[in-house]
């Protein structure tokens, strides 16, 4: 099992490791990581792994193994890998996941300006979208960006607490989405919450604070079936 670091801490750099495996396909899997696992919609972070000798190694991208309890770095290809006990240091591509921390924030409030059930997310580069299951349409960008910001200007803290597997059974309303499900099998689940704002399972990365997100809009709102509404927004 890798130990997730950016689950209780997402703001986490770097951190030392030891080299488990190496998998067939060539990814390399840690006993403990900084970097994101694809996964909820969230890409999959990129970074480097730093051996003892200063050589370093760059990962494309970062994903779950099958069972889920492994967490497997995907190299560049072409490149020297490790053997599995050597120590080493991961290093995060910062500046890819802090916009995709506020990004994924920011849809949090939206699934609030929004009291829909979520159909569909995904997190770009600065951007991101959420599907809405929603028979009207008459949905308005410039309406929808003003009650968005609005929440963000509120600069309430972001924090995160777990519940059992049982809990959430006994509060179903707290999954908003449809097509993507909270992460279970350990026994208990992360909710993550927005002071006074929204609480739902969740186990990506987050800001502390809504503020931090800055300036955000609705860009788009798309059509996608006869009750399904794309709406797409971007930080400024």
């Amino acid at each position: 099992m890798t130990e997730p670091l950016f689950r209780d801490d997402a703001y986490l750099r770097d951190c030392a490791a030891s080299v488990v495996a190496i998998t067939p396909e060539g990814g390399i899997v840690l006993d403990r990581t900084v970097l994101y696992g694809q996964g909820g919609g969230q890409p999959g972070d990129a970074g480097r792994i730093v051996r003892s000798d200063g050589s370093a190694l760059e990962i494309a991208n970062t994903v779950y193994g099958p069972d889920r309890a492994a967490i497997v770095h995907l190299p560049a290809p072409g490149v020297a890998l490790p053997s599995p006990g050597d120590r080493v240091r991961v290093e995060l591509d910062w500046e890819k996941r802090w916009p995709r921390m506020r990004v994924h924030t920011a849809l949090h409030l939206l699934s609030v300006v929004l009291p829909y059930p979520v159909t569909g997310g995904a997190i770009g580069e600065g951007e991101g979208r959420l599907d809405f299951d929603i028979q009207e349409a008459g949905l308005d960008k410039a309406e929808l960006t003003e009650k968005l910001q609005a929440l963000v200007d509120q600069d309430a803290p972001v924090s995160f607490r777990w519940i059992t597997d049982e809990e959430l059974d006994a509060n179903p309303g707290l999954v908003k989405t449809m097509s993507v499900k909270p992460p279970r099998g350990s026994g208990r689940v992360r909710l993550v919450e927005i002071e006074g704002i929204d609480l739902q399972p969740c186990g990506g990365t987050h800001v502390r604070r809504t503020g931090e997100i800055g300036r955000v809009t609705v860009t788009d709102i798309e059509k996608k079936g006869k009750q399904n509404r794309r709406v797409r927004i971007r930080l400024a």
